[in-house]
């Protein structure tokens, strides 16, 4: 048998066992696969079973695949088999619920002719003259549709938050109605700054494709009855009788979702430009969150150390910590709530504190907060800034933990008891309220976490941050939708250079305390040299006596020392990134293969003294 196996015949029989072993799995075990990535991002969620099980009524999902004008793009062939894998799975968790049909267009065909009716991105390939299709179109009963113009190479990380989103879309019988009032460019329009057109922001765009939205107005009297939440973005101009209909509609039963700001730098109406950069960009739920047990102060904003941005000054200048514009990552995400915890990092910009009253009767739920190492700064400090490291200067961090969003339930009342002038008294308290308050307007701007490629005239988003799963996420729990919660920002299909980007803080630390360092002593010397100075004749005010010039001599030394160490904090930054990558290339080149090696030469060692023993 032994001489059998070593033998030609023993390998042929071997080869086609092996070939017999495929065969069977595909047949058999068709949607069999082991799923061996760490945030198990090619299993199924759970949001998405129960999206399909829960399916009333059946819908039809055309896959829309060039295969052969495609047949010389292995990268995109093989993505497009992991679509329709994907989609293959959706049909057989919805048991019949779903039907699933794949479609080659070719050219000039019905097919063809069909995928343009439903919309679909064709792609010109320069080669061939074809066109190239690979995108989703389905329908319901009632003659519905929701389609995927492209499936995108850079979207494969939220792919299957898409095919869930459209199925949802296509289940529902109406969806959900968001009233949105905003003091932002949200949809788009012209940048008065600029004078050119802007692009509507991604997160709305976003809550388009799951909601229905009307647009409501700052001074309305009322929320429409057919508001199932209200958004509010930046509003900074209600009036008080849109407060009092906000107040009214929360206490109703109304959900409430809230984007207030201390510093809204995408707020570029010509009230804030008139008044300051800082000056005017606030805005408040006053006196509603007081009512409701949250204080929040409008003209403070927070600073985190830790949390602290890496952010670009210009070419061929040092990246810079901005302690101003933070990334929440997830230790400071609550991962006990279904909006929050599947979200891996937001970022937030200049936003201010939300804290409880102390008596209040409401329950503050910390969604989103700060470390310990941060501190309040008024938002005037912001006011011309040019170099985001000056708020490094005297940073003294006061050991409290700020939180910037924040879930509020539980019994209030109205902040409006006696009704407005005009405007008789409403509903007077409520055993339960359900409001969620976000202390940044910036996190939902595009630059904050998403980068916008145009790809054939289509915009295609590449988000790099969860913010817009946090808005989604908010509006699915408030509407009463949570599965697609649970599939949204599952994982990441990128793995940071954590270890990398540790080395840069500290390295940057520790350059920040040599400057610093440095500035003292300038500040030092200066003050010695005007001591010196008193009581000199101020017509020899222009010569220096001997004292004089050995402090200047010690303080340019002193400085050119300095200077050197700096210069050393950063070669020594990049050495240490160096090594690492050295490391990591002899691991990977010689390390592994060696052990492989050993691996096998001890297998071999160790079957021939069995042999041997045996013998």
């Amino acid at each position: 048998m032994k001489r059998l196996m070593y033998s030609g015949t023993g390998l042929l029989v071997l080869l086609l066992a092996f070939v017999a072993f495929n065969m069977a799995s595909n047949v058999l075990l068709p949607g069999a696969r082991l799923d061996l990535t760490e945030q198990k991002l090619f299993t199924i969620s759970d949001g998405t079973r129960e999206i399909l099980t829960e399916l009333e009524e059946p819908i039809t999902l055309y896959f829309f695949f060039s295969d052969r004008a495609s047949k010389d793009m292995v990268i995109l062939r093989n993505y497009a088999r992991r679509v329709e894998e994907l989609l293959q799975e959706y049909e057989r968790v919805a048991d019949g619920k779903i039907k699933l049909q794949i479609i080659d267009p070719q050219p000039f065909s019905e097919a063809e002719d069909r995928a343009a009716e439903f919309g679909l991105q064709a792609i010109p390939l320069p080669q061939s003259g074809e066109q190239l299709y690979f995108g989703l179109a389905g329908t319901n009963p009632v003659a519905e549709r929701e389609v995927i113009p492209f499936f995108s190479l850079e979207q494969e990380g939220l792919l299957e938050y898409e095919l869930s989103r459209l199925i949802t879309s296509l289940s529902q019988a109406e969806k959900p109605q968001i009233g949105l009032l905003s003091g932002l460019p949200m949809s788009g329009g012209t940048n008065p700054m600029t004078g050119q057109a802007s692009a509507p922001w991604v997160a709305l765009e976003q809550v388009r494709q799951l909601f229905s939205i009307q647009n409501l107005e700052h001074d309305m009297d009322q929320v429409p009855e057919d508001v199932d939440v209200l958004l509010l973005v930046h509003p900074k101009a209600m009036t008080e009788t849109a407060l009092n209909a906000v107040d009214q509609f929360v206490l109703r039963g109304g959900k409430l979702l809230a984007f207030i700001d201390p510093l809204a730098e995408s707020d570029q109406s010509r009230e804030a430009m008139m008044e300051g950069m800082a000056d005017g960009k606030s805005s408040d739920l006053s006196p509603l969150l007081k009512n409701w047990g949250v204080d929040f102060n409008p003209e403070r904003v927070v600073l985190d150390a830790r949390l602290g941005m890496s952010v670009g000054r210009g070419e061929g200048q040092l990246p810079a910590r901005h302690i101003g514009w933070l990334e929440v990552e997830p230790e400071q995400l609550n991962n006990e709530d279904t909006v929050t915890a599947p979200l891996s990092l937001v970022t937030v910009a200049t936003a201010g504190a939300l804290k409880q009253v102390e008596g209040a009767q409401t329950t503050f739920t910390p969604l989103l907060s700060s470390t310990a190492n941060s501190a309040l700064v008024a938002s005037s400090a912001f006011s011309g800034m040019e170099d985001p490291e000056v708020l490094l200067d005297g940073f003294q961090a006061d050991d409290q933990i700020y939180h910037f969003a924040a879930r509020i339930q539980g019994p209030a009342t109205s902040a409006y008891p006696g009704g407005l002038e005009g405007i008789e008294p409403g509903v007077q308290s409520a055993d339960n309220i359900n409001v969620m308050v976000v202390a940044d307007t910036d996190l939902l701007t595009d630059r904050m976490w998403v980068q916008v490629q145009d790809f054939f005239g289509q915009r295609v988003p590449q988000p790099w941050a969860d913010n817009g799963g946090l808005l989604i996420n908010a509006l699915d729990n408030l509407s009463g939708s949570e599965a697609l919660i649970s599939v949204r920002s599952r994982g990441n299909f990128s793995r940071p250079f954590t270890v990398v980007e540790d080395l840069q803080r500290a390295a940057e630390r520790r350059y920040r305390a040599s400057e610093q360092r440095l500035q003292r002593q300038l500040a030092e010397t200066e003050q010695q040299l005007a001591q010196l100075q008193q009581g000199q004749d101020p017509t020899q005010m222009l010569e220096m006596t001997a004292e004089q010039e050995q402090a200047v001599q010690r303080f340019l030394d002193e400085k050119l020392q300095i200077r050197k160490q700096l210069r050393d904090v950063r070669f020594q930054l990049n050495a240490d990134i160096e090594r690492l990558g050295t490391w990591l290339k002899v691991i990977n080149i010689a390390l592994v293969p060696a052990l492989l090696t050993l691996g096998v030469l001890i297998w071999w060692v160790v079957a021939r003294i069995r042999r041997r023993r045996s013998v």
